[in-house]
This record gives C-alpha cells, structure tokens and sequence, in this order.
C-alpha cells in the first residue's frame, strides 16, 4: 500500500486541534503492557498507588492472565475472532448502536478462546500454587455455566458471577472483543447517544485516563472494560449521569508527602519545580454529588505508565476510603468479582 504525501498548503488546511474521539484496542501490545505494569504494582513501584500486601499476590495472579492473554492474542492472530457479518456492522451503524454490542450474540468461538487461555495458563512460567486447582475447576465447568457465567460478566451482574471463575471467563471475552474491535476502523465507529457507554461495544468504563501526546495531549477517555477502547469524555464531567455541576475529586496522599515543602525547598535549592510526576495525582477517585457515585481517574501526565484497568484493580485503598464517604462505585473491574452481600 503506497502512502500519498501531503502537498504544501494541505498540512495546514489539517485541523490540529481536532480531539481523536476513539481509540481502539491493539491487543498485540495491549496485555503485555497490562502484565507489567501487575507486576510493577505487586511489587510496590508505584509511589502513587500504594499497595496492601495482601493484594500483591493477586496482582501476581493476574499479571500472569494477562501475560497468557498477550501469547493467546499472538497465537490467534490479528482475525483469530471473526467479526460479525456486514450486514449487522451496517445496522448497528445506521442505528447509532454499538458495531459489537456485548448484549447481541457471542462470539461462535468464544469458549474456544477460553479453552486456548487455560491451556495457555497451565504452560505458564512460575504460576502462583494456587493457580493449578483453579485451572482444574474452571476446566470442569459445563459449557451452559460458563455462558451464564459470561451473561453475568457481560451483563455487569456482581451476583450471578462465581468470584473464582468470573476473572477467567472475563479475561477470555476481553481478548475476543477486543480483537474484534481491532479490527474496525476508528472513523467509522460512532458516538452513542450517551457519553457513559462504550461506543464500540456498549459495556460500562472500568476507569478513565487522562493521555498525554499528539492530538490526545491531556484529554481524559473512559476506558472500555470488555473491548479495551478508549473514547473521549470531556473532564469535570461525571463519566456516570454526565452532570457537571458536583464533581469533585478525591486522592491519596502518603503520609511521608508534602509536595508544598517539597516545592519550598526545590525553590531554595534554585530548582524547577516539579509540576510532572506528582504521585498524588496518578490516582484519584472523580466523584459526583448528584447520582453519589464515583470512578477512577488515572493520570498519565503524572506517571506515563498509568494502565487503567490493572490500576484500578490495585488501587483498593482509594475504594475502601470513598466509599466509607458514602460514594457507589458507578462499575466493577471484570478481574476482581465481589458478591453484594459480602
């Protein structure tokens, strides 16, 4: 494919400040990123996510999903999960209506893909004890659970989902969704009516990140929790009920910080101040007053490894403490799975 040149005078006839509303997955890249950064948090690298030691090994357990995920993607190849035929693609995009809704109908091969990831799993390199009985029962688990399993998963229904097997089946419909909507076309894919949804596949966000470079440069997106899109939401904006008025945002601040005496004596020293890379401003909580409820904000300006999903799944203390503020959490992370009534 021969690329055209831009001649003079069509450079800037483009419009540089135009905000890139969709960013789809590259699961090629995508679950290696995510299996490092598991790892760089278990291992309390991130000054700006503390985490519980009792937490540590379960994001060891996930890096190694998400590793099994990153080979599974490379195993498949770029159309190992068919997309759905045109003539549904065409509807869904006259209509407004996500191309890949997670409520139509699965993938024909997705149980396919979760059968790949176990066997993926039980090859793993220094897999966690625990993770051999898991692989036992999740391989036990009639081919009808495993759809209602998926229903609940899909569905974002915290009690029809088994907490030890949801995370699997989750982490085998992440890699179909998400290399499906590869392979769509960002210019095509469009907004929904509503700014809270994923417009590729209409799940819940798991969290949003504020993105630094090119056109992206400090605008927030959702990030999809099945798809892995990210679609842009403008800041100070309830990413919940789209209210605007009582949003504010809560963080965590380590008892040893004082950015201010920090700055006091960088300033005495004749340094520059620091403004990047403010550990309290990697993670906070965005919440509204008007539906009282809450989701993350990860911010790459202040650290560019920021991953949302595996950072909203370490950053716990941040739920425990707006929570107790009496905030709801607006939607779950499809790798940790809690009954309501626990």
């Amino acid at each position: 494919m021969v690329q055209r040149l831009l001649q003079p005078g069509e450079i800037e006839a483009l419009d540089h400040n135009a905000i890139p509303r969709l960013h789809l997955p590259r699961p090629a890249s995508l679950f290696e990123a995510r299996a490092r950064r598991l790892r760089q948090l278990a291992a309390g690298e991130v000054p700006g996510i503390p985490v519980e030691e009792a937490l540590r090994g379960y994001l060891g357990l996930m890096a190694v999903v998400a590793d099994a995920q990153h080979a599974l993607v490379a195993r498949l190849g770029p159309t190992g999960v068919v997309l759905p035929d045109q003539a549904a693609l065409r509807a869904a995009h006259d209509h407004n209506m996500p191309p890949l809704p997670v409520s139509g109908a699965r993938p024909a091969n997705w149980q396919a893909v979760f059968g790949a990831l176990l066997d993926v799993l039980a090859e793993a390199e220094n897999a966690p004890p625990q993770l051999a009985p898991a692989l036992a029962a999740l391989r036990a688990t009639p081919s009808a659970e495993l759809e209602g399993i998926a229903d609940a998963v899909l569905g974002s229904y915290p009690d029809g989902a088994d907490p030890l097997r949801a995370p699997f089946v989750a982490a085998a419909l992440q890699v179909a969704w998400s290399m499906m909507a590869a392979q769509l076309d960002e210019a095509w894919a469009q907004p929904l009516m509503t700014g809270t949804l994923c417009p590729v596949c209409g799940s819940h966000p798991v969290a949003s990140v504020v993105r630094i470079g090119g056109q992206s440069q400090g605008y927030r997106y959702l990030h999809c929790s099945v798809c892995e899109s990210e679609w842009h939401m403008v800041r100070v904006k309830c990413s919940c009920c789209e209210a605007n008025g009582k949003v504010s945002y809560q963080g965590l601040v380590a008892h040893d910080a004082d950015p201010i005496a920090e700055n006091k004596q960088a300033a005495k020293a004749g340094k520059p101040l620091d403004k990047a890379n403010d550990p309290t401003k990697v993670a906070r909580a965005e919440t509204c007053d008007d539906c009282w409820t809450y989701r993350k904000i990860f911010n790459q300006e202040h650290d560019f490894h920021v991953e949302p999903l595996a950072d909203d799944l370490a950053s716990m203390l941040l739920d425990v403490l707006v929570t107790e503020a009496g905030y709801s959490r607006a939607s779950g992370n499809p790798l940790l799975w809690l009954r309501e009534n626990q």
